[in-house]
């Protein structure tokens, strides 16, 4: 059988709004076509072993949580960033996404130091960006695709010029509430805000994530078989509809 190997960075500490789901999705999509997952967390002191994960999973947690990993985060991110260089997907959310980037600063002006993975950096800001976000995506040339999911974070987030977001944003805030973008793309490593969690209202993502895994285990891009989706797409229409609703400033 096929397996996939996953490292789940910080299980115990980064699992706000069950961000822990996106982990049963990718088990279960992999299970009705006959591929195994097996998950290792990876916490405190545990190191990221050099080719051992085909995708590399971070959820989102509150400032506490953030500041007791964010030192041993950065200490994994020359890891990270070969894992990444060498094909391993990744997908980072909300505090993970933020404490990927270079640092992120807190109200007071300290700073928590990243991982390096994604061009970016965070602040945090003096409101609070709540609700549904319907993003547009472009993560294969000329597919574009929708994203739905929720948002609720003061970190303000800046890609640095030239870096590729995850989306344009259709209705919702994104990474700082002003430029039209959330998320951040780097190859086969995706960073967003959505979280509640994501994956089970964007299947595609999932699919997306699971096939540059295998290909890093294979060395090939696998065809996947579709699977039925009827309450994915339902589950994704509802959120949209409700980010469309809510009005957004783009």
């Amino acid at each position: 059988m096929k397996e996939i190997r996953v490292g789940h960075l910080y299980p115990d500490y980064l699992n706000i709004y069950a961000d822990r789901g996106n982990i049963a999705v990718f088990a279960n999509r992999a299970l009705w076509r006959g591929i195994g997952l097996q998950v290792e967390p990876i916490g405190v002191g545990d190191e990221v072993r050099s080719g051992a994960h085909d995708l590399l999973y971070i959820g989102g947690g509150q400032d506490r949580e953030q500041a007791m990993i964010a030192p041993d985060l950065a200490a994994k991110g020359e890891a990270i960033r070969a894992a990444v260089r060498d094909g391993a997907a990744v997908l980072a959310v909300c505090g993970g996404y933020q404490l990927l980037g270079r640092f992120y600063r807190d109200r007071s002006g300290a700073e928590l130091p990243g991982a390096g993975l994604f061009p970016l950096y965070t602040v945090a800001g003096e409101r609070r960006m709540i609700g549904d976000c319907l993003l547009e995506c472009e993560l294969e040339p000329g597919e574009r695709r929708t994203l739905a999911g929720f948002e609720n974070h003061a970190g303000i987030t800046r890609l640095d010029g030239g870096a590729e977001p995850l989306g344009r944003v259709v209705a919702g805030f994104g990474n700082d509430g002003e430029s039209g973008y959330e998320g951040c793309r780097l190859g086969t490593a995706v960073g967003t805000y959505l979280h509640g969690p994501l994956l089970p209202r964007n299947p595609w993502l999932a699919d997306w994530l699971l096939t540059q895994a295998l290909t890093h285990r294979l060395g090939a891009a696998p065809e996947l078989e579709q699977l039925p989706e009827e309450l994915e797409r339902e589950a994704h229409l509802v959120s949209a509809a409700r980010a469309r609703a809510r009005g957004g400033r783009y």
